[in-house]
């Protein structure tokens, strides 16, 4: 597939989008709906402290030195002023956001969080363009990951049709350093998205009178990879296809999905990954308990060895498999040790997560939630245990009105001799981590005429 292809999907998608704005009711005989303005708040803060970890340091020439058990406090914040517009099938949304940690330098990031409209006719169909939070399914694939800070949105087209159980969306994307003629066909990390060219499709259906839903989703993601002299930049595209089932009878939650990678990276090499989870969920009152087990492929060597080893390994089939765009921060244990933070020398054994969680809500405002992980490596390694550690979290919220939301947690984990070397995390101390977060939500203003 090659980016004229998509140029042409783009145009196409473009032309549509035209032709539904033609087609609304736009007449003075059939009367508008009232115009709607609203202004949304939204304010948090997040004190962490953190204790373990990176604990390794090196000599300019690579010898290993001095280990150390570093200790790191900071806090972050967050503002958004999210406005929205609304009249008969026009919407338009604007999300305005800061997000940093107190006393940096710069005084943190300001950018568009949000930014778009959208088109809707009368029998399901929908356009709506520009940078947008998107969130499919659990969020495991596609997800803003509300926890971080800054989050995740995408400059993107889509597309869709929503109406009798049915959600179908076309998602395309297609980014750029810069507006200029000399690199307009390059585009690298330092953007705003980590992929050059994005298209996905994702259906939904609903049954009717039971509680089940269904999805399948499809991902075509074009990576670009170093120039190579004249010939500039070549794109190398990766697919992603799999479908996520929820079931949900009366005090019962059950959950799964399979997702399988292939394609090839932005080096050239051919990718066959896969990943499967599942959980159950039972909640008869004001109590549960989940269950789940999640599996990530993974490369049985390492790209580049560890200190101490000689050569390398070429591998010539990439087994590791990527969450891409989703809110890792959900599944693979709070202290964001997987999927948020890479192994050693790009690594990536894969993952063996399995976790059982108890919820109780005493109060009509509290809520509280303990979980246990067991985290293990998914490929056998030819000189380390499998096993990763044990991960204990504990947390708590409570709203103090309906705007207003304080949380406090913390994480503890036993990380053993797999753990030391591929984290650089300390297998002869408990990685303890805590937090206590505020949150504010409040409309500030809102009007109809």
């Amino acid at each position: 597939m090659r980016n004229s292809f998509f140029k042409r999907w783009l145009l196409g998608a473009l032309a549509l989008t035209a032709l539904m704005a033609t087609a609304q009711p736009m007449t003075d005989s059939i009367p508008a709906k009232p115009n709607e303005l609203s202004i949304d708040l939204q304010f948090m803060a997040r004190g962490e402290s953190r204790y373990g970890g990176l604990v390794t340091e090196d000599d300019p020439e690579g010898n290993e030195l001095e280990t150390k058990t570093p200790t790191s406090n900071f806090l972050l914040s967050r503002t958004r002023l999210a406005i929205n517009y609304k009249r008969d099938w026009l919407e338009a949304h604007v999300t305005p956001q800061h997000s940093g940690v107190w006393g940096q330098a710069g005084k943190g990031a300001f950018n568009l969080y949000e930014t778009w409209v959208k088109l809707t006719a009368p029998f399901g169909l929908f356009a709506q363009v520009g940078r947008i939070a998107l969130n499919y399914d659990d969020e495991r694939i596609i997800g803003s990951d509300d926890w971080a800070m800054a989050s995740s949105s995408h400059d993107v087209l889509r597309l869709g049709y929503e109406g009798h159980g049915h959600k179908a969306h076309v998602i395309l994307a297609y980014n750029q350093n810069a507006a200029v003629m000399t690199t307009g066909d390059s585009y690298y990390a330092d953007g705003a998205q980590p992929y050059k060219t994005m298209q996905t499709a994702w259906y939904h259906y609903d049954l009717p009178r039971v509680p089940l839903g269904a999805s399948v989703l499809f991902m075509n993601i074009g990576m670009q990879g170093e120039p190579n002299g004249e010939k500039g930049s070549r794109t190398w595209f990766q697919q992603l296809i799999g479908g996520y089932l929820k079931f949900q009878p009366r005090h019962w939650l059950a959950e799964a999905s399979y997702y399988h990678q292939m394609g090839k990276s932005e080096e050239g090499l051919k990718i066959d990954a896969w990943m499967a989870s599942g959980k159950i969920t039972f909640r008869p009152a004001n109590y549960g308990i989940t269950v789940g087990y999640d599996y990530l492929s993974g490369d049985k060597n390492f790209a580049v060895p560890p200190q101490g080893s000689i050569g390398m390994t070429r591998h010539e089939v990439i087994k590791g498999f990527s969450t891409v765009y989703g809110a890792h921060h959900k599944f693979y244990g709070a202290m964001d040790f997987f999927y948020v933070s890479t192994y050693l020398n790009g690594f990536t054994p894969g993952l063996q997560n399995a976790y059982v969680s108890a919820f109780y809500s005493p109060l009509k405002n509290l809520n509280l939630n303990a979980s246990y992980h067991y985290l293990a490596t998914a490929t056998k390694l030819e000189d380390m245990n499998q096993t990763l550690g044990h991960e204990i979290e504990l947390q708590g919220s409570y709203a103090i009105t309906r705007d207003v939301r304080v949380a406090v947690g913390g994480s503890f984990m036993k990380g053993y001799e797999t753990m030391n070397r591929l984290k650089r995390a300390s297998d002869k101390n408990i990685l303890r981590w805590g937090w206590i977060s505020l949150s504010v939500n409040p409309r500030i203003f809102s009007i109809k005429w």
